[in-house]
């Protein structure tokens, strides 16, 4: 054996210019003394935010440390040979109290050519939504690069954008060169490339307590956005009680939602060969792994190592989990 076992984390809070206190009130983790908790970064892999194991005989490692000396039995074959020790997933939760800046993201060639590391593909998995709630995901109709920049100078862009009502339980996938904007009453869970790349276009003429306004990206937005019109921004799948559902899958991560209520499940990793991180979004349980439990509850994450192909996954109430892999 490894020695790897389920590992639970430190989480990582930001304070954002548009944060809120769902985080705390609502899912129940403490970030004190921050005002504004935007967001808190559940798994990270990112250069100077690490997560940092806060149980059994690792605590006190760094994930990316980890994945060093575990490689293949901590991410899988396939996922260390492609990524090296650089873990591939970025997992958020976001609490959006106003609007977020109207931006994008480069894909994997773009940010490649401007040697900026990786590009940004990511979903969202709304928790909770205010009454009237909405965001941004697109645009209303066709463009052309220069339509695109008549409305921005102009201060017009919101009339193009596509907006959504927003619910809980509402999935979108947000593929690099999709502009988009969080509104205000927002909570969800992000699961992203691991990047930190955005570009912010605009900014809704906000300032800081100094007055100075937040930099945009302008020029370096133009050749990551995607002017296509899409039919549906949403994405639609069932609700089912005790089932697994895929909600997102794409080159870069797949996504399922568990929903347990009065029966036990069982899950056999051994056919993805991939590390499964299981984020609580509801609910408390426990898991049933070689003999040992560990428990969980909402507003926490579990990475199972690839190494551990079978876990039993126990709800003590009604559950829901978002399962996260390769």
């Amino acid at each position: 054996m490894s020695g790897l076992y389920p590992l639970k984390f430190k989480t990582v809070f930001k304070d954002k210019i548009w944060g809120g206190d769902k985080i705390r009130t609502v899912m129940g983790l403490d970030y004190a003394p921050l005002p504004n908790c935007g967001e808190a970064w559940m798994l990270s892999g990112v250069d100077g935010y690490p997560s940092i194991v806060s149980n059994g005989f690792l605590a006190g490692n760094e994930l990316n440390e980890l994945l060093e000396v575990y490689m293949y039995d901590l991410v899988g074959d396939e996922v260390y040979e492609k990524y090296g020790n650089e873990f591939p997933v970025l997992i958020k939760l976001i609490d959006a109290n106003d609007w977020l800046s109207i931006q994008v993201h480069p894909d994997d060639e773009l940010a490649a050519k401007r040697k900026i590391g990786r590009g940004k593909t990511e979903m969202w998995y709304v928790l909770g939504a205010e009454e009237n709630a909405q965001l941004i995901s697109g645009f209303n109709r066709k463009l052309n690069k220069n339509q695109y920049l008549e409305h921005l100078h102009n201060k017009s862009l919101p009339e193009i954008m596509n907006m959504e009502q927003v619910a809980p339980g509402d999935v979108y996938f947000m593929p690099a060169g999709r502009i988009h904007a969080l509104g205000p009453g927002i909570l969800l869970a992000e699961i992203q490339e691991t990047s930190d790349t955005t570009y912010r276009i605009y900014d809704w003429d906000r300032t800081d307590g100094e007055g100075n306004s937040r930099e945009l990206h302008i020029d370096e937005a133009l050749d990551a956005i995607d002017f296509e019109l899409h039919d549906k921004y949403r994405t639609d799948y069932p609700h089912e009680d005790d089932k697994t559902v895929r909600l997102a899958t794409s080159k870069h991560f797949t996504t399922n939602l568990i929903s347990m209520e009065k029966h036990a499940i069982e899950k056999d990793y051994s056919i993805i060969d991939s590390f499964v991180a299981l984020l609580c979004t509801e609910g408390k349980g426990f898991i049933q792994c070689e003999g040992e439990q560990y428990g969980f509850t909402s507003g926490e994450l579990i990475l199972i190592p690839a190494i551990m192909e079978k876990i039993i996954l126990n709800p003590l109430e009604k559950t829901k989990l978002l399962e996260v892999f390769m």
